[in-house]
């Protein structure tokens, strides 16, 4: 009985752990990404042999030998479209640093256009992002769904409390 015990927390201390670190961020990533992934750190784009960094929306490529960062890409991939090319999504810590492996491995890829992108997607769950063409008229309906009925339950009252009638209890 012990040893199920000890067996259970363990399972459930992982299982914790996992769910940590593989939280949604859904919310987060670019309009242009790819549907169906919860979680991306970053994004490969075998078209251009660069990477997209999700967390710090940010674009890391060669130049000069040197792998940089930036919000925007460099003016010689001005033509290159972010909706219309194949992403392949990396859950590693920083994958530019085995970039041969990833260009090994994806270069085939170069030229797909196989992805739906967020943008043009029409689950609800990517309405979340800000960026997303739903966007508003999601956060309307959900600002409505949350304030409550006046009956005292739902919301935030006029004390803060969550108890929506202003009465200590």
């Amino acid at each position: 009985m012990r040893s199920m015990l000890i067996s259970a927390a363990v399972l459930f201390l992982f299982g914790t752990a996992c769910a940590q670190h593989l939280s949604i961020n859904i919310g987060v990533q670019p309009v242009w990404g790819p549907v169906g992934y919860d979680h991306v750190e970053y994004y490969y784009l075998p078209d251009i042999d660069a990477y997209y960094y999700v967390p710090q929306h940010q674009f890391i490529y060669l130049e000069g030998g040197q792998w940089r960062r930036s919000e925007n890409l460099p003016g010689r991939y001005g033509k290159f479209d972010l909706y219309n090319s194949h992403k392949v999504v990396v859950n590693e810590r920083t994958p530019y640093r085995h970039s041969q492996v990833y260009r090994d491995k994806y270069g085939s890829f170069k030229g797909a256009h196989d992805q739906q992108p967020i943008r043009d997607s029409h689950e609800t769950r990517y309405f979340v992002n800000k960026d997303h063409p739903e966007h508003a008229k999601w956060a309307e309906q959900n600002r409505e769904g949350n304030r409550g009925n006046g009956n005292g339950r739902g919301g935030r009252g006029k004390n803060g409390n969550g108890r929506g009638n202003g009465q200590e209890r």
